[in-house]
C-alpha cells in the first residue's frame, strides 16, 4: 500500500499560509480546517516550510504572548521532509517515527500533491490489517 492510495481516498487538498501570516491567523486557519499543520508558501506557491500546532505552542512557551505576533516564517520548520505518492505506508511511518513528525507533504515533480498525517497512515495500516484478517478468516472457514 502506498501514499497514493491514501490520497485517492482523502484527496490532494493542502491548506497553506503565507510567510507573513501571524500566529493568531495560522491558529485560526488550523482550527477552521480542523488540521494540525499547514504548509508555508510564497506567492508563487513554492514551499518555504511547514508549521504545526506544536510549533506555535513551542513559540508561546518560549516567547510568551509575544509569539502571537510572530510570523509563520519565524515559527515554521524550514527543513521540510516529504514523500512521493509511490512511497510505501510503512516507509512513511518509519520516516515520521524517526524524525518525530506528524505530517508529511506529498511531492510529485517538485509540486505539492497532498499531505498525509500520522493519523492517515495509521488508519490505512489498520484498514489493511482488518482486511487481511477477514481474508484469512474467510479462507479458514471455507476450508
Amino acid at each position: 500500500m502506498t501514499i497514493a492510495s491514501i490520497l485517492a481516498r482523502k484527496g490532494g487538498n493542502v491548506v497553506s499560509v503565507g510567510p507573513g501570516e501571524d500566529a493568531v491567523g495560522v491558529a485560526a486557519t488550523l482550527a477552521r480546517h480542523r488540521i494540525g499543520a499547514v504548509l508555508v508558501r510564497d506567492g508563487a506557491g513554492v514551499v518555504l516550510g511547514i508549521l504545526s500546532e506544536r510549533d506555535i505552542v513551542r513559540a508561546i512557551g518560549k516567547d510568551g504572548t509575544a509569539a502571537l505576533a510572530m510570523t509563520a516564517r519565524q515559527m515554521m520548520t524550514s527543513d521540510v521532509h516529504s514523500v512521493s505518492p509511490d512511497t510505501g505506508i510503512n516507509e512513511a511511518l518509519g520516516e515520521m517515527t524517526d524524525r518525530r513528525i506528524r505530517h508529511l507533504p506529498v511531492m510529485t515533480a517538485g509540486t505539492v500533491a497532498g499531505m498525509v498525517s500520522i493519523g492517515d497512515l495509521v488508519k490505512a495500516r489498520m484498514d489493511a490489517i482488518i482486511e487481511e484478517a477477514e481474508s484469512l478468516r474467510a479462507f479458514v472457514t471455507a476450508s
